[in-house]
């Protein structure tokens, strides 16, 4: 019987169950690289591998460290430095080969199988796989920041939004928007680009943007205003100014095109009336536009090398002047007058001191001069200052009711009561150190720091002019200090010195200022400016004609309180004997202007020492001519002095006067003189045996240091008063307690 066939199973069922879900295990990826775990693991497993198939095959144990100091190099160095990693993974790597290489050595040099070998072998892998993860987290903390610091240094884009811009403008906004975050990292947003009038370039108008370290201001913008010049390629002598605009967090560039500083710009034909309450135009910006500077409460200084054209920018600014109904100019210059002069010879044609020029615009006698007071010598120039500190005093006290009908401790000024600005050509030399050593310049130098110092509230203010700023020059720093306005024209300059000195923290490019009357210009008054350049106008003679013919009728005259507290030395400033240096000189062809008109000078009232100041005579006088001059000499002494007899003489016995007595001038307690210097000799005589300072007696008569120090020096030549010089210390002393 045959045996019947066996029955197969249906194990589908459980034969499903039993095989493993593929979609149940992790994917395996066999391309990926290995991680810090498994790549730890491929390691240790690796080198068990290598030392137990060494061990068989005999290897000579140093193989593996060489192998392992190899790929140190060209794994954990070489390939590290193309991908560009950090110095920790390369590290990891490098100490990844050499540990691998070393166990291995160890292990077949001993067994790879005794637990020695297979403890340090998990030691190393765990330690492994430790640095690896600490490298990798570290590799992906710096991917990050390089992403970051890409993403930043990545220019904000552009508003997509209608900006109103043409395409012009457009190009002009998104090239100086790319420009300024390249070179000074400031992201802006420009809201205006507009063309100057002349052509000569444009302005940018833009709002600072915050950046993620914070707000920015403007001061970085103008930090790389030199940079982006050069990098805009543009032409030498433009240099692009940066300022604030009219709120803060915004930004104004006037980028110029054309060198505007190259050029020669006459004084403008606009000569409307000003005021000094108001700004006065100075000279053109860069983007031609006028700069206009505030005197009212201000000194300035300027400084230019020779030949910068200093003495044409101060041309400028005293025709400036002229066009204000309420400021009057007075001038110090031992230059021999060359600054004021072009200034005053229109008004002494007028009065026919000096031969008209029929081509030149004529002033009507009743003009009054563009300098009013005109000072060429030490002497001339003390009476000028000293008068300016009893204006100062008088105005004080005059003035009072006005200055309180006001609600203000500034005078008001105005043409009623005008400003006196003193102009001092090449002052500031003459406050140096070299000139103290002259009484009458260390008087003069005193007047002035006191007139710069004290005389602000009562409307009387200074312009100094120098050709270098250090203190050597001006004395000291106080001269800096009180001007808050400085001018530095740099034409001339190599190095910008005088820019320095005026402007410490000014960044200004000077070597593209290098045409005549070209310049820096600042103002640290309340309503000024930063430095920025700017360009002077070219004033001639002829400008100054045609700006006094223009404005003769709105020159204020000096208020009678003022003209009262200056006296005699104001009054007859125009006296033949201290003004006739103005027209006592020659013309090119030989005869004297001056002998035209000697007739008509006799005739004048005063004593005409023509002969005293010409220098080179065109011709010696008669014996007759010096006779009589002789006689009118001594009348004019016997007028001024009168003539009685001196004491003890034969002649007084018998009353009959024979010769002239100055005995007045011996006295201690003279009989003429200023009416306070009895008062003075008073307080020297009580003073006693330990004298008394300069000061002190300022203090007592109520005087300024100058004046007293120049009336008691004859005192004192003349032995009358005993003066002990102790510097600081030094006292005048009456002879009766010599």
């Amino acid at each position: 019987m045959a045996a019947a066939p066996p029955q197969r199973l249906n194990l589908s069922k459980t034969t499903s169950r039993a095989q493993p879900r593929r979609d149940l295990l992790p994917p395996l990826d066999w391309t990926a690289g290995h991680g810090p775990v498994t790549g730890a693991l491929s390691a240790a497993s690796g080198a068990e591998a290598v030392a137990m198939v060494g061990t068989l095959a005999h290897m000579p144990p140093g193989w593996p460290l060489a192998i392992g100091a190899a790929g140190a190099l060209g794994h954990g160095i070489g390939n590290s430095l193309r991908r560009h990693l950090t110095a920790r993974s390369m590290l990891t790597r490098s100490t990844s080969w050499l540990l691998a290489g070393g166990w291995t050595s160890f292990a077949i040099a001993t067994s790879p199988l005794t637990w020695l070998a297979t403890g340090t072998l998990a030691a190393l892998g765990v330690g492994i796989g430790a640095m690896a993860s600490s490298a990798a987290w570290h590799e992906e903390a710096v991917e990050e920041e390089r992403l970051a610091e890409q993403r930043r240094n990545q220019p904000p884009a552009p508003d997509p939004g209608d900006d109103g811009f043409d395409p012009w403008r457009r190009q002009m906004a998104e090239e100086w928007r790319e420009r300024v975050w390249r070179i000074c990292r400031v992201a802006i947003k420009v809201v205006a680009v507009e063309r100057w009038d002349n052509g000569a370039g444009f302005s940018v108008g833009a709002v600072l943007e915050q950046s993620a370290s914070g707000a920015v201001t403007w001061q970085r913008v103008d930090q790389g205003a030199k940079a982006m010049a050069g990098d805009a390629r543009l032409p030498l002598g433009c240099a692009i100014s940066v300022e604030e605009g009219d709120q803060q967090g915004t930004v104004i560039l006037d980028i110029p095109t054309e060198n505007v500083m190259a050029g020669a710009y006459e004084y403008p034909d606009d000569l409307s009336e000003l005021s000094i309450n108001g700004p006065i135009p100075w000279g053109l910006l860069g983007n031609a536009r006028e700069i206009a500077v505030s005197l009212r409460e201000a000194c300035a200084l300027f400084l230019g090398p020779p030949g910068s054209g200093k003495t044409t920018f101060c041309d400028g600014v005293l025709c400036g002047f002229y066009r204000c109904t309420d400021v009057i100019v007075w001038a110090i210059d031992f230059n021999a007058g060359s600054l004021g002069l072009p200034h005053v010879e229109p008004w002494l044609e007028a009065q026919g001191l000096r031969p008209a020029d029929p081509t030149m615009p004529a002033l009507p006698k009743q003009a009054r001069p563009g300098i009013d007071w005109l000072a060429s010598t030490p002497g001339e120039a003390l009476k000028m200052v000293e008068a300016l500190i009893r204006i100062n005093a008088a105005r004080k006290v005059q003035y009072a009711d006005l200055m309180r009908k006001n609600n203000t401790r500034l005078l008001p000024v105005s043409a009623q009561v005008p400003q006196i600005v003193l102009m001092v050509d090449e002052g500031a030399e003459l406050l140096s150190a070299s000139n103290l050593k002259d009484p009458a310049m260390r008087d003069l130098k005193e007047g002035i720091r006191e007139v710069m110092r004290t005389t602000r509230a009562m409307g009387i203010r200074e312009i100094l002019t120098a050709v270098d700023g250090n203190v050597s020059a001006l004395g000291d720093t106080q001269i800096r200090k009180f001007s808050p306005v400085g001018v530095a024209l740099t034409s001339g300059e190599s190095s910008g010195n005088n820019l320095a000195k005026l402007f410490p923290n000014a960044r200004v490019d000077t070597s593209q200022l290098n045409e005549k009357g070209s310049g820096v210009i600042g103002s640290a008054t309340s309503d000024g400016f930063a430095p920025r350049p700017f360009k002077a106008w070219n004033v001639t003679p002829a400008t100054i004609r045609r700006v006094q013919a223009k404005t003769w009728q709105r020159r204020p005259a000096l208020d009678k309180v003022s003209a009262r507290a200056a006296g005699e030395d104001y009054a007859q400033r125009w006296n033949p004997e201290r003004a006739g240096w103005m027209w006592n000189g020659t013309d090119d062809d030989g005869p004297s202007v001056y002998t035209e008109r000697d007739k008509a000078a006799d005739r004048r009232p005063g004593l005409n020492l023509r002969s005293l100041r010409d220098q080179q005579p065109p011709a010696g006088p008669s014996d007759a001519e010096m006779d009589a001059l002789a006689r009118r000499f001594m009348d004019e002494i016997d007028a001024q002095f009168g003539t009685t007899d001196e004491p003890g003489t034969k002649e007084a016995s018998t009353g009959t006067p024979t010769g002239l007595n100055l005995s007045a001038l011996r006295d201690s307690t003279p009989s003429s003189g200023p009416d306070w210097l009895p008062d003075a000799l008073a307080a020297i005589r009580d003073a006693g045996p330990a004298g008394i300072k300069l000061s002190a007696i300022a203090d007592t008569v109520g005087r300024s240091r100058p004046a007293i120090r120049t009336a008691l020096r004859g005192l004192v030549e003349r032995g009358e008063l005993v003066y002990r010089d102790n510097g600081p210390h030094s006292v005048y002393v009456h002879p009766d307690h010599a």
